[in-house]
């Protein structure tokens, strides 16, 4: 046995033993005639990939970092192409996620206790709304309506979304992860609404770092309401006076640079995000407190700027294009959205109607059910909202049965978070928007894993799917029992 061991051993050792030598006589080659940029990245790529492979709670660290803080490159050239939208952008954390990505199969190959894929209530939805969104983008390069390549890196896109909630789902086994991960997060958040406010002096809507020219005030408004409900959730159930009161001095810079985005979608996120922590919450009366002193003070500390934005939506000059609702004429942007909604109802999406027209087959659509809709067809519309579904429901039942004040806070807050998110995606792009979707799906994995680390039994699966399959058993061993005692007594 002790040689069968060995021998095993000695293999694996020879094979990881030729594997670095093989990567370094590669990699001697590529740096002699790479530029000094090129091999300076390739270099850093090999640490993190190292680094990743030997500790998978480091590489998340770097990629929660670089989720905010990296900057982005525009694929295919900064002119949106005709009907096609925006044009697609590659970031510093997309090529993280790819080697923190490889680095935990390859480990997960070499360790097969580790496992690949966590079984968790969101596998199937995840594949099925995946899959809707491969075969609708397939079937639109065949009918021309999804051209270039850029169909297949937004299709990719999206699995790196997943791919993160699989890495997170596996790696997370107790408590102190989901603190140490979460208040590196609002570290994060930290800088970014440090870096936001101090645009504010130069007059423009402000935005994440290494937005570009122009920057994107919506997907930085978003991100801060899915923070401030993870903020405002720790602060209602968690921590020491220190811990609470950087929770308060997070809450008002993020409240300061969410004012300062202009961001009238976010905005409107807050009032359902509000109402959700006063729904569920058991102490109703602080959250009630709270809210009579902002809404008294608001006339005097909202900036003339935001007002400003709120009133422009009804009060803009008459414009061509512009629509009447109730008789109140709205802006162009707000009217745009409208229009879109409309169209792709009433017209667009009937042409195509189970799968649509493909990931990017449509043009841009700044609103995210529309767009779902006419890329996807009700197939994916259908599997989309599944999805959504499913994420509610595990994170309702998370935070009921959670008693930890951690864990309870961070359930809070994320169910509140993805309420606001839900209401975000009418105006906005939500769940497709990087800056929001990379937190939002870490954050999902600790949602889906509060209840196996609440009860101690990580690795098993969730209490409620074991306690229903056990309830099920039961039923059917009852019903068993009866037959068998029917025919004994006939």
């Amino acid at each position: 046995m002790n040689r069968l061991s060995r021998v095993e051993f000695d293999t694996k050792t020879l094979s990881l033993l030729l594997l670095i030598v093989v990567i370094t006589i590669g990699g001697s080659l590529f740096i002699v005639k790479a530029s000094t940029n090129i091999a300076f990245i390739a270099v850093m790529a090999f640490v993190v990939a190292v680094v990743s492979f030997v500790n998978t709670e480091i590489g998340l660290y770097i990629l929660i970092v670089s989720m905010l803080l990296g900057p982005q490159f525009i694929v295919g050239g900064p002119t949106p192409l005709p009907g096609r939208g925006r044009p697609f952008t590659l970031r510093v954390d997309d090529l993280l996620l790819v080697i923190i990505g490889l680095s935990w199969f390859l480990r997960s190959a070499v360790s097969k206790e580790l496992g690949l894929f966590t079984r968790t209530p969101l596998n199937a939805p995840i594949v099925y709304y995946f899959a809707a969104c491969l075969i609708s983008t397939l079937l639109g390069y065949m009918m021309g309506t999804v051209q270039g390549l850029t169909g297949f890196f937004f299709v990719l896109k999206y699995f790196e979304y997943f791919i993160i909630y699989f890495i997170a789902v596996n790696h997370l086994k107790e408590k102190k992860q989901i603190e140490r991960f979460v208040f590196t997060m609002l570290l994060v958040c930290l800088a970014v609404c440090i870096f936001a406010i101090s645009q504010i002096p130069a007059g423009e809507r402000v935005s994440a770092p290494f937005e570009g020219e122009g920057g994107e005030p919506n997907t930085l408004g978003g991100y801060l309401v899915l923070m401030l409900s993870i903020a405002i959730g720790l602060l209602l159930s968690y921590g020491s006076k220190k811990q609470k009161g950087f929770f308060v001095i997070l809450s008002f810079f993020i409240a300061v640079s969410l004012a300062a985005t202009l961001s009238r979608a976010s905005w409107i996120a807050l009032i359902p995000m509000t109402l959700t922590f006063l729904y569920f919450h058991k102490k109703k009366l602080p959250i009630i407190l709270a809210l009579l002193l902002i809404i008294t003070a608001t006339p005097f500390i909202l900036p003339k700027s935001v007002i400003q934005r709120v009133t422009f939506t009804f009060e803009q000059p008459k414009q061509r294009g512009q629509i009447t609702i109730g008789g109140t004429r709205l802006d162009t942007s707000t009217s745009d959205r409208f229009k879109v909604w409309r169209n792709i109802l009433t017209r667009d999406f009937a042409s195509n109607p189970l799968l649509g027209r493909g990931i990017t087959g449509y043009g841009f659509v700044d609103s995210q059910y529309p767009r779902v809709l006419v890329e996807t067809g009700i197939i994916g519309l259908a599997t989309f909202l599944f999805l959504l579904i499913t994420i509610y429901r595990n994170a309702l039942y998370a935070y009921r049965i959670s008693s930890d004040p951690l864990l309870s806070g961070v359930s809070l807050g994320y169910l509140a978070a993805f309420i606001a998110m839900v209401t975000h995606g009418i105006g906005t792009n939500t769940f497709i928007i990087v800056r929001i979707m990379e937190p939002f799906w870490f954050l999902t994995a600790m949602i889906i894993m509060i209840p196996r680390i609440e009860s101690g039994h990580v690795g098993t699966e969730p209490q409620e799917i074991s306690a229903a399959k056990h309830a099920n058993a039961s039923v059917r061993h009852e019903a068993i029992s009866q037959i068998k005692n029917a025919n004994l007594n006939h």
